[in-house]
C-alpha cells in the first residue's frame, strides 16, 4: 500500500507541473526558483527532527510525511522517478554502510 500512496503521489506531482500556480502549491514549487523548495526541505527535515526529540510517533509520522512529499517536488524537478531510488536503493543493499560511503570518495 505504501509504494501505491507514493506512486500516486508521484502522478499527481507530475500533472500538476503544467497546472497554473496560483491554483496548486505543487505547481508553485515545481515553477518557483529552486532556493524556495530547498529552503522548504530544509524546513521539513528540521520538523521531523524536532518531532522525533519529543513529540512522540504520530508528529515523526506527520512531519515525514511533509518531508517526503517534498523531497518528491525536487526529484521531480531533477527527472528522479521513484523507480530511480528504488533502484539505487537496491543497490545499496549489496554493500554495507561502511563501504557505501568509503565509495562515495
Amino acid at each position: 500500500m505504501e509504494n501505491n500512496a507514493l506512486s500516486e503521489l508521484e502522478k499527481i506531482i507530475a500533472a500538476r507541473r503544467s497546472a497554473a500556480a496560483e491554483n496548486s502549491y505543487t505547481a508553485q514549487l515545481l515553477q518557483a526558483a529552486p532556493e524556495k523548495l530547498l529552503k522548504k526541505i530544509g524546513e521539513e527535515a528540521t520538523e521531523v527532527v524536532i518531532a522525533a526529540a519529543g513529540q512522540g510517533r504520530e508528529a515523526v509520522l506527520y512531519e515525514s510525511c511533509d518531508l517526503i512529499y517534498h523531497l518528491m517536488i525536487l526529484w521531480a524537478r531533477e527527472g528522479i522517478a521513484l523507480q530511480d531510488i528504488s533502484l539505487e536503493l537496491a543497490r545499496r543493499f549489496a554493500l554495507s554502510g561502511l563501504e557505501e560511503k568509503a565509495n562515495r570518495k
